[in-house]
């Protein structure tokens, strides 16, 4: 695996969200827009947390072979972070989607609490570069005994996230990688391209290194590729060399 520095990641900012079930991913993950909405403020401090149960190994063996396959059990997996928020929305999402609202417009704690149905959507944020945990259904109930330790910190309801196979998905919740597909070549044109499909630019002319150059003769006149800080490249025949042919 190449070291690919984009794909790093320090969390500045995020949000959680949530829309009805089968809402597909949006397109621009930092504005999503109506049906996703907010699910409110969240824990600065424990941002999100990817527990499993399950997953067992099993070896399987023959007489002539006694570690033949490993099978594993099926796993499931739980999303958590800490909402801080106390309105009715919130309350419900950790109390039971079927909390009953009372005429003094309390919330009733249900005796058999049923959990919330959702598409759900975590997106987090560190510069340009931003990552993202989409299901298209989850069952979103308490993860953990609500706890307020003191008064001078934010009280927080502590959720989780269960991802759930919605239609015919062979998947329970997808990921966005970070830094792209890492380009290995370039083809000339005017602008050219990176290679492989879809691969993402050289940050700078120094990241060319390395780039195979597609004719490997002197590109001709016009020919350049243009680079991630918007500077153009290209190639002598010998070296990549900045500028247009």
């Amino acid at each position: 695996m190449p070291i690919n520095d984009l794909a790093t990641l320090v969390v500045g900012t995020g949000n959680y969200l949530t829309a009805p079930v089968g809402t597909p991913m949006p397109d621009n993950l930092l504005t999503p827009t109506s049906p996703w909405s907010a699910v409110g403020h969240t824990s600065l401090e424990d941002l999100f947390g990817l527990t499993s149960e399950g997953g067992e190994a099993t070896t399987i063996g023959t007489l002539q072979n006694k570690s033949l396959r490993t099978k594993y059990s099926q796993r499931t997996e739980q999303m958590t972070f800490t909402l801080q928020q106390f309105d009715t929305p919130a309350l419900k999402l950790y109390f039971g989607a079927n909390a009953p609202i009372l005429l003094d417009g309390s919330v009733g704690v249900p005796a058999e609490p049923v959990p919330t149905q959702a598409a759900f959507l975590a997106v987090f944020v560190d510069g340009e570069n931003h990552f993202a945990f989409y299901a298209p259904k989850s069952e979103i109930y308490r993860a953990d005994d609500m706890s307020i330790a003191d008064t001078e910190s934010l009280a927080g309801l502590p959720l989780g996230v269960k991802p759930m196979v919605h239609g015919s998905n062979s998947w329970t919740y997808a990921v966005t990688p970070l830094g792209g597909t890492i380009a290995t070549g370039a083809t000339a044109g005017a602008p050219g391209s990176f290679t492989p499909s879809g691969a993402t630019a050289p940050a700078k002319f120094a990241a060319l290194t390395g780039i195979t150059a597609s004719p490997a003769t002197a590109w001709t006149t016009g020919q350049h590729v243009v680079l991630g800080d918007g500077s153009k490249a290209k190639w002598t025949g010998t070296a990549w060399a900045a500028g247009i042919a």
